[in-house]
């Protein structure tokens, strides 16, 4: 069996597979357009584009004229030449950063009231109050106007309650002690 024979099942005609035949074969299918030139491929039912290819290009064709020659408008370099002097300074301009200073009426970032709730109130709400008030006194200095104005509604908001939260802790303190006082006697 030859290994390069097609199966016997397969016949020598390719299916068509639902497309028109292929016109007869034409010395000129396209008149009055150029013909392609050598080398390039003739039109194939796979290109719809007419006369594909490139037309001849003669081989005397206008080539293009010589690096530094006068065409471009350049001297000729000739060997020794000496080329003309650079500049002896460089100019170069200054880089600008454009940055937000600090603000000019800084928001209050309630500072030294979170040291005192977290201090003698209630711990948690003053460590997290200190938290806000450092992070609007950053954005005081950064010149962020939002950020200084959230953190520090929020760090006065926390120090509110956590005093609210010492001082009712104190009193209800001070009741259980003055009951335990009073039943003892």
């Amino acid at each position: 069996m030859d290994p390069s024979a097609p199966p016997k099942e397969w016949t020598a005609e390719k299916s068509s597979m639902g497309q028109a035949a292929l016109p007869p074969y034409q010395d000129n299918p396209y008149p009055g357009n150029p013909q392609p030139g050598p080398g390039y491929p003739l039109p194939t039912q796979g290109y719809s584009q007419p006369g594909y290819g490139y037309p001849p290009q003669s081989q005397d064709g206008p080539y293009p004229p010589p690096y530094g020659s006068a065409v471009y408008g350049q001297q000729q370099y000739t060997p020794g030449q000496q080329y003309p002097p650079q500049p002896g300074t460089v100019t170069v301009q200054p880089t600008v950063f454009v940055t937000r200073g600090p603000l000019a009426n800084p928001v209050n970032d309630y500072r030294c009231y979170s040291i005192f709730t977290m201090l003698c109130c209630c711990l948690p709400l003053g460590i997290a109050a200190l938290i806000y008030s450092i992070n609007a006194r950053e954005a005081n200095h950064s010149g962020d106007q939002l950020a200084a104005e959230r953190n520090s509604r929020t760090a006065r908001t926390l120090n509110h309650v956590g005093l609210g939260l010492g001082i009712g802790g104190i009193v209800l303190m001070v009741v259980y002690v003055v009951v335990m006082m009073s039943l003892v006697h």
